[in-house]
């Protein structure tokens, strides 16, 4: 899906019926009409920056067309950001949750706008002449995340939002089918590896908040300092579970210069940037966590990711996703499992 074919999806909501329902649910709005942008696209949900006045909100919805069965559940979201953005502020403040077809096909909610700078692929123009940015945002990222695992998750009421007796067993095993069932191409070193998945899954620390999706582009700095994390977005894979799985994904997803083509692209493949063994041991020294069997978890996660974007292929190959960016993930699928095979070999964080 091309950025105008994206932003053409605003006309697809009725905003007239959701302007109405604003209104009548938020009394302070003034009268002046609603104005929506949508931001960029991604490959899940669908996020709109939505203006009424002076007053700036983002609403969060599923994507257009069939979705399975209990993916995409928006309220599910919106009761974790309840309850968390109490304990862990970074998470985006929900105001309301609205599940009424007469006013959206899809049951959506909005929450709170942050103010700040997403780093992608590029440093941000505000960055530009800032000295050691590289060195200020990783520090952020590995502090944030460290900052995450230490919330005490059933202070804040989230225990029943996971269930992590067995959780690294089932992630392992989930994902294994989830591949096997979006399968293409015959990859002759992915059973071997995933064998040595199975065979060698280790115990789990104390169990902890897990974001499931934690990287670079969903977080959000100070406009006036690289180090300052001011948000954490997409929390519509948090659970409670072992800690281990969401460091080794932000670290697998931490590109280092010189890296083959994964499909991904990251402004840390740059240098001046901490490496994934600096962001490790500079975990390590925030949690006091044991981090010794992370080369297991690294392996697991690099898997993971080109499941993800397997899955995206496979839509690709038989037809149900235009987009043309899945038809040239193959490549980067191959890398990925290269560099599982790497971690399993500990050959990463040297």
């Amino acid at each position: 899906m091309s950025q105008q074919q994206f932003q053409n999806k605003v006309t697809e909501v009725n905003w007239s019926k959701v302007e109405e329902y604003l209104k009548q649910e938020i009394p302070v709005l003034s009268d002046e009409p609603i104005q929506v942008k949508a931001f960029s696209a991604g490959y899940s949900n669908l996020t709109y920056f939505i203006q009424i006045g002076d007053w700036q909100a983002v609403l969060r919805r599923p994507p257009f067309g069939a979705i399975p069965p209990k993916a995409h559940d928006m309220k599910r979201e919106f009761i974790i950001l309840q309850k968390l953005n109490r304990v862990f502020p970074l998470a985006p403040k929900p105001f309301l949750y609205c599940e009424d077809s007469r006013i959206m096909e899809r049951h959506f909610y909005v929450m709170e706008k942050k103010e700040g700078v997403v780093i992608d692929d590029s440093i941000p123009d505000e960055f530009q002449t800032q000295e050691n940015t590289g060195l200020l945002v990783s520090n952020a990222v590995v502090d944030t995340l460290a900052e995450l695992h230490a919330v005490d998750y059933e202070a804040a009421d989230l225990q029943d939002f996971g269930y992590p007796d067995g959780y690294l067993s089932r992630q392992v095993h989930g994902w294994i089918k989830r591949f096997h069932n979006s399968k293409t191409d015959d990859i002759p070193s992915v059973e071997k590896l995933e064998k040595w998945l199975i065979d060698n899954i280790p115990s789990s620390p104390a169990p902890s908040i897990v974001h499931n999706d934690f990287k670079l582009n969903n977080m959000m700095f100070s406009a006036s300092n690289p180090g300052e994390v001011v948000g954490v977005f997409d929390w519509e894979l948090s659970t409670i579970g072992d800690p281990l799985t969401d460091l080794a994904s932000a670290i697998a997803y931490w590109a280092e210069p010189g890296e083959e083509d994964s499909g991904l692209t990251s402004v840390t493949a740059n240098s001046g940037f901490l490496s994934r063994k600096e962001m490790l041991e500079r975990y390590a020294k925030k949690s006091g966590r044991d981090v010794s069997n992370i080369d297991y978890y690294l392996t697991f996660a690099f898997y993971k990711i080109a499941v993800i974007l397997q899955q995206l292929y496979y839509r690709w190959k038989i037809g149900e996703a235009p987009d043309e960016r899945f038809g040239k993930l193959d490549t980067g699928i191959k890398n990925l499992l290269k560099q599982a095979a790497k971690a399993q070999q500990k050959e990463l964080l040297r």
